[in-house]
């Protein structure tokens, strides 16, 4: 390694180069594949869409071949198709499919990240989120805000399935992970409640969409807000698309996972049509062109970075007209 005389007497630029090099630095003016400044976002991720029909069968299979003792969480993580080495859905947020078995307890822990379920199929599942039992029922949507205690169990007597949100590649990325299992396995319940601020029920959930007013610029069709101060790295919304909607295009500085909790239709991400309908998840990666269109009533819930991205100033969105 040079001495600080010896750099500041370098005959050449590419003796310079060698010579920062050696003390971890780089210059900032020179050419790279990857620069550090580029006109608008391009992300290596992919609008990607993952059908129910298969998902649930590979949830079955995994009922018949491993329980709560081994798996804790028996899930299947829906990784993007552009890092097939990786969990994560877009760049902050990741998504998995669960099931829970009749009879079946999956242990209590809590972690750093923020994670959400949307109740595919449910009679009798709940969660447990620091000692407050909550049900989750078909169409129910139970919040987890970080470091909660959270746990599941299944009273009913047919598996339980839903769909599970989380921000941990976020969390991976600014390395704030913090995770825990509870010292009792199962957290006791405390309380046994219905309404609470962590649970949108599905019967509520439908009066606020049918009062709810059309976006009058005609990107979202009726929508609601569901509003988690406790997870403030996420928007969370659920949209209303009557058959025959086909929404305004537009694209936005957010990465957005959608689950579908009824009808059918399509959604043109990017340069991707993708098809779907009851339980099917799909994703939009930031700055992606979205239009949506119904074939049948449809409610479409959504999940973003959509808050975090507003928080940091770095929010936009374009209509594609």
């Amino acid at each position: 390694m040079l001495s600080p005389e010896d750099i500041r007497r370098v005959p050449t630029l590419d003796a310079l180069y060698g010579a920062i090099g050696d003390y971890d630095m780089t210059p900032g003016w020179i050419p790279r594949p990857q620069p550090i400044l580029w006109h608008e976002p391009n992300t290596p991720f992919k609008p990607a869409h993952w059908e129910w029909r298969v998902s649930k069968a590979g949830l079955d299979a995994a009922g018949r071949l491993i329980n709560t003792e081994l798996a804790e969480r028996r899930n299947l993580v829906m990784r993007n198709p552009s890092n097939p080495n990786g969990i994560a859905t877009t760049r902050t947020l990741v998504s998995a499919y669960q099931m829970i078995l009749p009879g079946e307890k999956a242990r209590s822990h809590r972690h750093a990240p923020h994670a959400l379920r949307v109740i595919l199929d449910s009679r009798g599942s709940y969660s447990v989120v620091d000692g407050n039992k909550h049900p989750m029922e078909t169409g129910d949507i139970v919040l987890t805000p970080g470091w909660c205690w959270h746990g599941h169990g299944h009273d009913g007597d047919r598996p339980a399935y839903w769909f599970d949100g989380l921000d941990v590649p976020l969390n991976h990325l600014l390395e704030p992970m913090f995770f825990e299992e509870h010292p009792d396995g199962f957290e006791r319940v405390h309380t046994l409640t219905e309404t609470s601020p962590y649970r949108f029920a599905w019967a509520d959930t439908q009066r606020a969409l049918e009062t709810a007013p059309v976006d009058a610029e005609g990107f979202q069709g009726r929508r609601i807000r569901l509003e988690a101060p406790s997870m403030p790295t996420m928007a969370l919304s659920v949209n209303r698309w009557d058959t025959g909607f086909r929404s305004r295009p537009y694209r936005a500085v957010a990465n957005q996972i959608f689950v579908v909790m009824q009808g059918a239709g399509r959604s043109t991400i990017g340069e991707a049509e993708l098809r779907w309908s009851f339980g099917d998840v799909f994703c939009a990666p930031v700055w992606k062109r979205i239009q949506h269109a119904a074939s049948a009533d449809a409610v479409v819930f959504s999940m973003s970075d959509e808050a975090l991205m507003k928080f940091c100033h770095y929010y936009r969105h374009e209509a594609l007209d």
